[in-house]
This record gives C-alpha cells, structure tokens and sequence, in this order.
C-alpha cells in the first residue's frame, strides 16, 4: 500500500476560485473531476497521464470505456462509515481489470486498511490526524482471509497448498496493548 502526503504528491487537480475550471489545458499528472473528464476526453493526449475522482455515488460503469487512458482513479470517502468506494474499488479490479492506481481519499482511518487493501485500492491519502506507522502495521494484522478478495478471488480452501502454507508461516503482528488506535 503507498500512503499519499497530499503536500507532496504529483498528481494535481484543476480548480478556480469559484470550484472546478471548465477549461483546461492538458498537463502531466492532473486529476480530474468526473465531469471535467468528460469534457476534455476526446481531446486529452494519449500520452499524458490523467486521473479521474469518482464520487462514491457514481457508477464505475461511467469510466469503462476510458480506464485504459487512466492512470489514477480517486475513490472518495465522504465519511468513514459510507462503504460504496469499496464496491467501486472491487469493481474496478475484478469487472474492469483496471491495472492503474486506486486511491482512497477522504475520510481515511487506519482502521480501514486491511479492507482497502483486500477490495484492490493500491493508494491512500489518510485523514491528517492519521499515522502513516500505525496504518502500516493494520495491514499485517491478519495474514489471510477465508474468502477471496480483488488479488485472488478464490476462498482460501481452494488455494494451492503451497500458498496457504505460506500464510500459515507469515509473522502476524501483534494489535492487543499497541495502543487506542489498532
């Protein structure tokens, strides 16, 4: 999983005083909203690399026919109890065969990790009163799940034996004293 220091990352959105522009000159790395994508589609250079934000109320299907010129897709969290990024995330990997980065952005806690991680997002912009450490360490909470997940969508029975071998022997990190947060 990389974690996004939204200070220091590359990719850009494409904003005016009063919202998102309407115009926008193609550039390297932009992140668009659904809407200015739709605008500037037919006109993007196929070489640059762009990134949509979907709102978590939009349907992926919206973005099927333009996830090959994708590079970045932003899955939004308006709250951390609302759950429909996760569909869309495990649309995206398993119905799409999308291969660019899924991020999650919003409403962002640690506590979530290892179901971002089990529903395809590659990505994460923590909410800011997250630690990055902490997050790291929900991910190897648990080393394997019974049912498949937007990696491997086979259950864990019919695994060959060599790779549940290989979760059964993966160190699992301790959660129980290691503080309020996970």
């Amino acid at each position: 999983m990389k974690f996004i220091d939204i200070h220091r990352d590359a990719w850009r959105t494409v904003g005016g005083e009063d919202g998102p522009m309407v115009t926008i000159t193609p550039a390297p790395q932009r992140l668009l909203t659904l809407a200015q994508w739709h605008g500037v589609r037919s006109q993007w250079p196929a070489d640059l690399p762009v990134g949509v934000i979907l709102p978590n109320d939009a349907d992926v299907e919206a973005l099927e026919g333009d996830l090959p010129r994708l590079a970045l897709v932003a899955l939004q969290f308006p709250k951390w109890v609302d759950g429909r990024a996760y569909t869309q995330a495990r649309l995206l990997r398993s119905r799409y065969r999308f291969t660019g980065e899924v991020r999650a952005t919003g409403d962002v806690l640690v506590d979530m990790m290892p179901l971002l991680a089990r529903t395809g997002f590659d990505a994460v912009a923590l909410r800011g009163d997250q630690s990055v450490e902490v997050a790291e360490r929900a991910l190897g909470f648990f080393r394997g799940h019974y049912q498949g997940d937007a990696r491997d969508n086979h259950p864990l029975f019919a695994l060959p034996p060599a790779a549940v071998e290989a979760l059964v022997a993966e160190p699992v990190q301790e959660f129980v004293g290691q503080g309020a947060a996970i």
